[in-house]
């Protein structure tokens, strides 16, 4: 009897231990968030809520981009030795030369006609006519001009034409036609034996559009067109083949001449003017 009692006692003691452990709920990490979310204050469900909204709505974090590497080749780009200017002395128009070492892209008729307009019209043009006049008058050079103040406008405007359709032959019609660049291109490099060869050849020789030498026909029939075209309005005196062919080869003659001032003047303008110019 008293056996049957220890073993009922022991019977209902572990009845007990498993029903506690029956009502006694399981937790873990998942239920125990959920439940603090559920018991949560409303206004900390919001704040949560429009969080993860934010943080979902959030574009991707931007990448590294490849800096491209910077250009430093450029046409213009030179030696950085002494360069031309627009213009020489301020009074001198200097609008076709090319500074040493520079590679330009070829001209379009557009561009030379540009250039000529440049050369004709600047005001450095009218400063040079002017000064070309003067000396005009000082030797005579047309007596039927007169001397003074109206000899000087009748030099003066003579002039002007002959600047201006020369400009126009040499540096538009006949290139385009010719398919030349009227440019002058400095050597800027050698003694002054070589670069002065080099100035005076560019008379006869240039570049065609294309880079290459070619016959300089501007230069040499552009400059004899003009001074048949000047036979309109000088003189009747001074219309003959042989006036017409003085002024071919005077106007060859200056051109020869600013080719060498063009080649020297940047090594002039660096070491007096220290390009300032």
């Amino acid at each position: 009897m008293q056996c049957r009692s220890v073993l009922l006692y022991a019977v209902l003691i572990s009845g007990l231990s498993l029903t506690s452990s029956a009502a006694t709920p399981r937790t873990d990490p998942a239920s125990s968030t959920a439940t603090k979310v559920v018991n949560a204050d409303p206004l900390d469900i919001a704040t949560f809520s429009s969080s993860t909204a934010a943080t979902d709505s959030l574009p991707d974090a931007p990448q590294p981009q490849a800096t491209p590497a910077p250009n430093t080749t450029s046409p213009n780009s030179s030696d950085g030795g002494p360069k031309q200017t627009k213009r020489i002395l301020f009074i001198i128009p200097n609008f076709r030369s090319v500074s040493a070492d520079v590679k330009l892209p070829a001209l379009t008729p557009k561009d030379k006609f540009k250039l000529f307009f440049s050369d004709s019209f600047d005001y450095s043009s009218f400063i040079e006519v002017g000064m070309v006049a003067g000396v005009s008058d000082w030797h005579k050079s047309e007596p039927e001009f007169g001397h003074g103040a109206v000899g000087y406008g009748r030099y003066y405007w003579h002039g002007l034409a002959d600047n201006t359709d020369g400009n126009l032959m040499t540096e538009f019609i006949v290139p385009v036609a010719a398919h030349e660049d009227p440019r002058y291109y400095t050597l800027g490099h050698g003694g002054a034996f070589k670069r002065t060869v080099y100035s005076v050849s560019r008379l006869v020789i240039t570049r065609s559009d294309c880079g290459h030498p070619t016959p300089n026909l501007a230069e040499i029939v552009g400059n004899g067109a003009s001074s048949g075209i000047s036979n309109l309005y000088y003189p009747g005196s001074d219309r003959d083949w042989t006036k017409t062919g003085q002024r071919w080869v005077l106007q060859v003659g200056i051109d020869g001449i600013s080719n060498l001032v063009k080649e020297f003047w940047p090594d002039i303008n660096d070491k007096i003017f220290h390009g300032k110019e």
